[in-house]
């Protein structure tokens, strides 16, 4: 599917089955709105599963790799070599998101959609729109096309993975120097500033800092993106793995699927693919918000609330994982506690 037909079918979420997973909270044998954004993300997952009854079954950590440009500039405390080195090890189970996610019960995907250099791996979904992107300060980061090709390949590995039977995505992404592209999208599409948006990523020196914030202003200033197009400023300052990660929440939300974000590349791509078609927004599910300080900006702007709020900032899906294992716990109450009437206790009541 192109954008335009993967927008289009997307349908609302069934509100028949919130109000009944709404009912079904009322009656277990808890305080009312005791699991809090938890009890909401049940709700949610059963008015986008169609059912009462929600289920996280095979579930899967989708992971876009690509490398960027702009780290040219010095934004990066390591080299561009380590997102190959890192892909490569998402192939075989060694990652910090890895662990997490055989805790949890999730498959990790990792998907080349941009490295720099050709990587290896029986795990790794080949995926290639470009090796790496360009550096931004001299110029778009890809062109449109490539941009366009980037979320339709995030459109069919979403395809593939519900073909295969998966239910739910966990978000994830692994590219040198993406908190740099994903601060200079939120700039644009927010109209922050970029010193007050810009963060240290994976540990910047203040200089380190400094040359960030500079990059991302050069960027716009010389591409002058376009707000009001979220693929203009996608393709001009943006990256590949965000391109992927809007495609997979747009493909997801057009099989009724949900996606668990992670920190803030994740929900920037969240917000490049709500921009782009609003009814996406009812298919995700913020798991927490980010250390970076476009973080809570990004989740403010998408009208999302987060489950965990820990100062996480590791990205690859990590934070997304531990979000789909809370709405675990919270799916083992729900489905498993007594009624009030089965144990013989007054339900509680709604207060005034």
């Amino acid at each position: 599917m192109n954008i335009k037909e993967c927008a289009a079918a997307i349908r609302p979420p069934c509100g028949e089955s919130e109000q009944a997973a709404r009912r079904r909270f009322s009656d277990i044998a808890i305080p009312l709105g005791s699991l809090g954004l938890l009890e909401d993300a049940v709700v949610r997952l059963a008015g986008m599963q169609r059912t009462a009854r929600p289920k996280l079954a095979k579930r899967a950590a989708v992971v876009f790799c690509a490398d960027n440009g702009v780290v040219a500039q010095g934004v990066t405390q390591c080299g561009q070599e380590i997102t190959a080195l890192v892909t490569e090890n998402l192939s075989k189970g060694s990652t910090s998101v890895c662990c997490m996610a055989r805790r949890a019960g999730l498959d990790v995907v990792p998907v080349d959609i941009g490295v720099a250099q050709p990587v290896s791996g029986a795990k790794i979904r080949q995926r290639c729109v470009r090796r790496g992107t360009a550096d931004m300060t001299k110029g778009p980061a890809m062109t449109r096309d490539e941009c366009v090709r980037a979320v339709e390949t995030g459109i069919a590995v979403a395809d593939e993975l519900a073909g295969e039977g998966y239910a739910l995505f966990a978000a994830g992404e692994m590219g040198i120097g993406n908190t740099t592209t994903s601060a200079a999208i939120a700039a644009v599409l927010t109209g922050a500033p970029a010193s007050e948006i810009t963060g240290r990523g994976a540990g910047l020196s203040t200089e380190g800092l400094k040359k960030k914030i500079s990059a991302i202003e050069t960027a716009i200033a010389l591409n002058r993106p376009d707000a009001a197009d979220p693929l203009d400023v996608l393709h001009k300052v943006g990256g590949l793995d965000i391109a992927g990660l809007a495609g997979l929440y747009l493909g997801a939300a057009a099989h009724g699927l949900p996606t668990v974000l992670d920190g803030l590349i994740s929900c920037v791509a969240a917000l490049i693919a709500v921009r782009l078609c609003p009814a996406v927004k009812a298919y995700l599910i913020a798991s927490h918000v980010s250390a970076e300080p476009a973080g809570r900006r990004v989740l403010e702007e998408l009208g999302l609330s987060p489950l965990i709020c820990a100062g996480m900032r590791l990205g690859e899906g990590t934070g997304a994982v531990a979000g789909v294992a809370l709405i675990d716990l919270a799916l083992a109450a729900y489905d498993n506690m007594p009624s009030f009437a089965e144990i013989g206790m007054q339900a509680y009541q709604p207060l005034t």
